[in-house]
């Protein structure tokens, strides 16, 4: 049976989630995130709790002008093998997305009105909005749906990190969409089959590069007013390592005016000020940037006295420092075991992010994600056993060279663990690499730092980076027993039995030591008190939301 949005007939899950929230098993942002993406509204979701849907945040916008975000500028490419988001704040506003992920963890209807699941989560109903048209005047129907989610699930698109979103949709024999997987079934519908229970086919849908294409799609003029897509903007220039600019589709109806939706600003400006925050506060105090895309560590707390503000969120973001399982030095699990066991992760969250965070047990699974198992912990950090198991490895001679880019934060909790692997007794080097140079080959170092965005549910991270043959999984891990576990937790509804999964999870991570990750982090964004622009908590960019005060 199908269930519809709202609170009259809704998912049966959404019940159980209700109850473990109200239980206070799960917390509110999970619950929603949950609930609205089994198709039940957003307004609906907090009425099974008995809490009323946030305000909006801020207040009136004027209409017109330009706002400049200090941001990274780098080389434009099909957006299924995005991986920056900075590509996505340029991109979001020509080309949109299905589905968004906001702040009060909602999943919410773009360029879809709504969808449907059934009971075990194995066959999905798009319902595709009405009324919207690319910026070439093309109707945008459950065609361009359809096509866009076969593209998503080409493992052979080298990079392709959505087909880790639309696993249950793939066939393991061809590595493309199942027969059968996907079918129009009208002019605005669109019916998923999955080939296993799969709860996060829509969120995977928000994430950044989910961007939804044209049939004509060509990566070579995605920087230029050529770009077809059915966002309000269209771009204007973008020169790499330089500035990018969009500008207000004048020629174009936007489907969301129509809906309630307004779009302040009249024109965006992205400027590269390099990796270095000094300049970036320079240019600040200069009135040559109006936000930054993102604020770290120390200069948090130097902004009010510059005039701006902060916004800021807790989150699930983080950085790994991992080894990469392919290059010989790192195949023995007693050498992985004995790099985590070294370092102590509230020493990298205090000197590599200023303790603006929470430590974290190196499985990238923490108390924000539902399925989470606080029963299972981290290695012990013990210096002496590590050292111990080095020995036993025949490894305590190596000498370890670990790959950081060169910016603030990230570097300094590299820092962190090299000088802590250090004082266990291991040789150690890092070689700090141009963020320029690091994002082409970021899953290849033998050692290296990443930084991750915060997704709603811990599954989605482990499908995205720890399954095996994954385009993101950087620490070349491949464990049938761990992707067996994770299939299984993700077809499970009840979270209670599904925590029991995870938790075998974040123990295989563990006890293989796949990775140091240390901390989770709070995010920041840096503005004027005018701005309207706040930090999103997996850094997605809503344009339309974004403006000066009125």
């Amino acid at each position: 049976m199908m269930h519809k949005n709202g609170t009259a007939n809704i998912h049966p899950v959404v019940e159980i989630y209700a109850t473990e929230h109200l239980n206070g098993k799960m917390d509110r942002r999970e619950f929603i995130s949950r609930a609205t993406a089994l198709g039940v509204t957003t307004a609906g979701a907090y009425g099974l709790i008995g809490a009323a849907k946030p305000a909006t945040a801020g207040g009136p916008l004027q209409q017109g002008g330009t706002m400049r975000m200090q941001m990274d500028v780098i080389a434009l490419k099909d957006p299924r093998t995005f991986d920056w988001s900075q590509l996505a704040h340029f991109t979001s506003g020509t080309l949109e997305y299905l589905v968004e992920y906001n702040n009060d963890g909602s999943i919410t209807p773009n360029l879809l009105e709504s969808w449907a699941v059934n009971a075990d989560a194995t066959k999905y109903t798009l319902n595709v909005r009405n009324g919207v048209k690319w910026n070439n005047g093309d109707d945008f129907t459950a065609d361009d749906v359809a096509r866009n989610i076969e593209g998503w699930c080409d493992k052979s698109v080298k990079g392709n990190s959505m087909a880790g979103r639309m696993a249950s949709l793939i066939d393991l024999d061809t590595g493309k969409a199942a027969a059968g997987a996907i079918t129009v079934t009208g002019s605005h519908t669109v019916e998923l089959t999955c080939v296993s229970s799969d709860i996060t086919v829509i969120a995977g849908m928000a994430d950044y590069p989910a961007a939804v294409v044209h049939s004509s799609f060509n990566p070579n003029t995605m920087g230029t007013s050529a770009s077809v897509g059915t966002g309000p903007f269209k771009p204007e220039s973008y020169e790499v390592g330089v500035k990018a600019s969009i500008v207000r589709n004048e020629s174009h109806q936007w489907w969301g005016e129509s809906i309630g939706r307004a779009v302040p600003l009249d024109r965006i400006e992205f400027i590269d000020y390099g990796t270095d925050p000094s300049s970036w506060v320079e240019a600040a105090k200069g009135d040559k940037v109006d936000v930054f895309y993102e604020t770290v560590g120390e200069y948090v707390d130097l902004i009010p006295s510059i005039g701006w503000e902060n916004s800021t969120i807790a989150t699930g973001s983080t950085i790994v420092i991992r080894t990469n399982q392919k290059t010989d030095a790192y195949k023995d699990k007693r050498v992985r075991q004995a790099l985590a066991m070294a370092v102590d992760n509230s020493i990298c969250l205090e000197l590599g992010y200023a303790g603006k965070g929470a430590a974290a047990d190196n499985f990238h699974s923490g108390s924000m994600h539902p399925e989470h198992d606080p029963t299972v912990t981290r290695l012990p950090y013990d210096p002496i056993k590590a050292m111990a198991l080095m020995k036993e490895a025949g490894m305590e001679d190596y000498e370890h060279e670990i790959h950081s880019v060169d910016d603030d934060w990230q570097k300094n909790t590299t820092d962190s663990v090299a000088a802590q692997l250090r004082d266990a007794g291991f040789k150690v080097k890092i070689t700090i690499v141009p963020f320029s140079t690091f994002r082409r080959d970021w899953t290849k170092y033998p050692f290296s730092s990443t930084n991750w965005n915060h997704r709603p549910f811990a599954t989605q991270v482990w499908g995205l980076a720890y399954r095996s043959g994954e385009a993101w999984n950087e620490f070349a891990w491949n464990n049938k027993q761990f992707d067996a576990l994770l299939a299984e937790a993700n077809s499970i509804a009840d979270a209670n039995e599904r925590r029991k999964v995870a938790g075998k999870c974040q123990a295989l991570i563990r006890d293989e030591g796949v990775t140091i990750q240390p901390y989770w982090r709070n995010l920041y964004r840096s503005h004027k008190p005018n701005l309207q622009c706040e930090q999103h908590i997996a850094y997605h960019p809503h344009v339309y939301k974004w403006g000066f005060t009125a």
